[in-house]
């Protein structure tokens, strides 16, 4: 296989969006993207991409085909059901000042 005929084959290969959880953090983050030919490739791809300083303890690869999301052109119409339920807002009762991250 000559070096054109390789770069045609990862042309072919589907794209994963890469999520890296850090050490002090509890979210996963989104960090970027990457072609590979299948999810451990992927994995380990990742893995030496994103997190060579060691910042990491956790890592997701999720083929971008696979994510459904909502458009930011849509936001108002998509969002604004929520508005008309006050009771999900805590506006309704006190906070006790000794509780902490509220």
């Amino acid at each position: 296989m000559s070096s054109d005929d390789n770069g045609a084959a990862r042309a072919w290969w589907p794209l994963f969006e890469v999520f890296v959880r850090g050490k002090r953090g509890l979210n996963h983050v989104h960090v970027g993207s990457l072609h590979a030919p299948d999810e451990q490739m992927a994995l380990h791809n990742a893995r030496n991409l994103y997190t060579r300083r060691n910042e990491g303890v956790s890592i997701w690869v999720v083929k971008a085909e696979d994510i459904t999301a909502s458009s930011p052109d849509e936001k108002d119409p998509f969002f604004e059901p929520s508005g008309d339920k006050v009771y999900r807002h805590p506006t309704f009762y006190s906070i006790p000042d000794n509780v902490p991250h509220m």
